[in-house]
């Protein structure tokens, strides 16, 4: 089972390496003894993160999630690195391919598949909703220093 690989890490940053993404499916996630996810791995813990948290995924062809789920408090964002497949909401079932990206609120009933022939492979964000206000957009400071390599 492949591990996170730890880059670099301080006070203010942490870095880390999860493989190429062709590697994301020698991910096993444990969720109890009976419950193991092939080929998904959170990364939130491993990189200290304080306000999200995410997962990489990849379906084979065929494949599925295999459940519904819904978030009590969770919105979430689906960006498709690579491949074909479909996603379900709340009953619509519409396809998805490298560059898709989807957003569910927490009441969405979601759930996605791998129709296609070769490995699909996700990116998802999880984020607590309606929690983004106008002001949050001009929170960047562009600072008058220098980059120094």
């Amino acid at each position: 089972m492949k591990k996170i690989e730890k880059i670099a890490e301080s006070q203010t940053f942490s870095a880390v390496n999860v493989g190429k993404l062709g590697e994301i499916s020698e991910y096993v996630l444990e969720m109890g003894p009976e419950i193991k996810i092939p080929g998904k791995v959170f990364v939130g813990q491993a990189l200290q993160t304080t306000g999200s948290e995410f997962s990489f995924q990849v379906f084979q062809p065929g494949t599925e999630t295999g459940f519904l789920h819904t978030h009590k408090n969770h919105e979430e964002l689906y960006f498709f690195l690579k491949g074909n497949g479909e996603f379900q909401v709340d009953g619509h079932v519409f396809p998805v391919e490298e560059g898709s990206v989807v957003r569910v609120s927490p009441a969405g009933k979601r759930s996605v598949r791998n129709n296609g022939t070769e490995p699909l492979i996700m990116l998802c964000v999880q984020y607590k909703s309606n929690t983004f206000t106008a002001e949050d957009a001009m929170d960047g400071n562009i600072l008058d220093e220098p980059v120094k390599w």
